[in-house]
């Protein structure tokens, strides 16, 4: 099985790198990729680990760019961890990401949900190069007493639209395939069937958008047939990944959903640059 859409505790996922590589070597997964959000803090402490195990490590990432203020997840693959520009790059993806969540932290205090933000953000910068989001906020207000759920969290706070959300801010969509070629790799919208952003997709395979993640968690056999299409008549190469973050909720469980080796194949053989 292969699985290139994975998240540690190095963004928002729940289990550290080495607990990730333990279930997935259990899960059966043959190769994998640690996509976190904006960093890739976790990809050295993977790679050690899954080494004995047999298994294949992608270098990943899952970048976020902003379109008409909504977010656009693009995902990175044989990325080079150590070109030093991109490390700049995601340094200030970064720092956007804290000053978003201090902000969304006070809207939320100002509607009587308050959290303790800065024990996170501390937390973070314990461990170089993680990064903050959402999902932690979510987690906090559950913590707090304030919801019992992370979809509660997202649909009374923290989803856009609602009172604490904070649009995000950023390089457009097309910048950031520039920026994940310039480090090395091969980039692909990520969760297309859930984003819904056919424009956007369209207007990034003019710009040099390499793939499209076919394969997710959240995309129902219609929606994997259709993406399927697009990508064929586009000439764009397919992903796909549980995007597990470490629970099993919303049915993002290891060993569910895996890329067709075939696939794989034409992705590692298409490298960038070609």
């Amino acid at each position: 099985m292969i699985d290139l859409h994975l998240h540690t505790t190095a963004s928002d996922g729940r289990l550290s790198p080495v607990e990730l590589v333990v279930r997935v070597h259990a899960a059966g997964i043959a190769v994998m990729s640690v996509t976190d959000h904006d960093t890739v803090a976790a990809l050295d402490e993977v790679r050690r680990a899954a080494g004995p195990l047999g298994i294949t490590l992608v270098d990943g990432i899952e970048v976020t760019a902003v379109h008409d203020g909504r977010d656009v997840h693009l995902l990175g693959y044989f990325i080079d961890p150590a070109d030093a520009e991109f490390g700049v790059f995601l340094e200030e993806q970064r720092r956007g990401r804290v000053e978003r969540i201090r902000e969304m932290a006070a809207r939320l205090a100002r509607l009587g949900a308050p959290v303790e933000v800065e024990t996170l953000i501390a937390r973070a910068a314990r461990k170089p190069g993680a990064s903050v989001g959402r999902p932690l906020l979510a987690r906090a207000l559950i913590r707090a007493g304030h919801v019992t759920t992370l979809h509660e969290a997202f649909e009374r706070f923290l989803a856009a639209g609602q009172a604490a959300f904070v649009p995000r801010s950023g390089k457009t969509p097309a910048e950031v395939v520039d920026v994940i070629h310039q480090a090395g790799g091969l980039a692909s919208m990520a969760h297309p069937g859930v984003t819904r952003q056919p424009a956007v997709m369209a207007s990034l395979v003019g710009a040099g958008l390499d793939a499209i993640e076919v394969y997710h968690s959240d995309h129902s056999a219609a929606v994997i047939h259709d993406l399927q299409q697009f990508a064929a008549e586009q000439r764009l190469l397919a992903t796909g990944g549980s995007d597990f973050h470490g629970d099993d909720s919303r049915d993002r469980s290891l060993g569910r959903v895996t890329l067709p080796a075939a696939d794989f194949d034409r992705l590692r053989s298409a490298r960038w640059p070609a």
